[in-house]
């Protein structure tokens, strides 16, 4: 499948969710009352949209519809063009889908960092791996830093990943200090002549304060190694955890200085409006999106294919 037929297929249930809400509701030929925009204020919340965000696109349909005969095209339309205005900023509407370096701010040197974060179960270490591949389909060398040294799993998957993609690894005892293990990548690809390092830090909940105050010291130590760095720290969120991701993003982004989002497990998901949600609350784009199980189903997120698929 190509990216716009893998993207609806990702987000079928929240598209299921929102077509039948408004086919239910909104009937040729009726006038649309407050009744029925009320109801669907109320459906639209059920997609994890936040309430922001349904608050606006409600504003919207009151606003050029209400009391007006019904007309479906139309109200599809006001619909589509309120989530692509609310999911537009910091670029992300020109990011490119079928370049996988769109979405990152390139340092004018080599090499670039990346810092992931995210909580246990979140899916990071398959996202990094997704992520990697990704990059390396534009000819880019990768070197993956090991830095959940607290799981050994952890380790071994990744150190397996980067057997199957060919790139390599930088690894350390378990219970190495995670700055260590970052800053070994980091020198790694400095020696090397790489052009990424895709750092991986130890799943955690948002509510440990030890486990964030070390997210904190790896983004200074890395500064030390390479200026500027890390370039990018991309949290992961699951998608099916809907709401709760904002309150992770929040906590991250204080921690890690958070420049984007890769929304993980979008496929399979009736919570697909998160990314309304956490662009609306948090002001954090999200860059990359996991829309299947394989190796290769990671893409750019781009406002307008992902609401053209929600409503396609």
């Amino acid at each position: 499948m190509g990216f716009f037929d893998k993207l609806k297929a990702g987000l079928a249930k929240t598209k299921q969710l929102l077509q039948t809400d408004i086919r239910d509701l909104f009937k040729a030929g009726e006038l649309l009352d407050e009744l029925k925009l009320v109801e669907f204020e109320k459906r639209l919340l059920r997609t994890d949209m936040g309430v922001a965000a349904t608050d606006a696109i409600v504003g919207e349909l009151r606003e050029k519809h209400l009391g007006r005969t019904v007309v479906i095209d139309e109200i599809w339309q006001t619909v589509k063009d309120k989530l692509k205005s609310l999911l537009r900023g910091d670029g992300s509407s020109s990011w490119d889908v079928d370049n996988p370096l769109s979405p990152l701010k390139l340092p004018s040197g080599k090499p670039m960092v990346i810092l992931v974060a995210g909580v246990n179960g979140a899916g990071k270490t398959t996202s990094i791996a997704k992520l990697a591949k990704f990059l390396m389909s534009t000819n880019k060398s990768v070197v993956l830093a090991a830095g959940d040294t607290f799981r050994a799993a952890a380790v071994e998957q990744l150190t397996l990943w980067s057997k199957r993609l060919g790139c390599d690894i930088v690894t350390k005892p378990s219970g190495t200090d995670p700055a260590s293990v970052a800053f070994a990548g980091c020198e790694h690809a400095v020696n090397t002549g790489k052009d990424i390092v895709i750092v991986d830090t130890a799943g955690r909940l948002q509510t440990s304060q030890n486990l964030m105050q070390e997210l904190t010291k790896i983004h200074r130590v890395i500064a030390k190694k390479i200026e500027g760095a890390p370039h990018e720290s991309l949290l992961v969120l699951d998608a099916t955890t809907g709401q709760n991701g904002l309150s992770q993003a929040k906590n991250f982004s204080e921690a890690t200085q958070c420049t984007g989002l890769v929304l993980a497990k979008l496929d399979g998901t009736a919570k697909g409006g998160v990314a309304v949600a956490i662009r609306m609350q948090m002001g954090i784009p999200v860059k990359y999106i996991g829309v299947g199980e394989g190796i290769d189903d990671m893409q750019v997120f781009n406002p307008d294919s992902y609401v053209d698929a929600l409503f396609a």
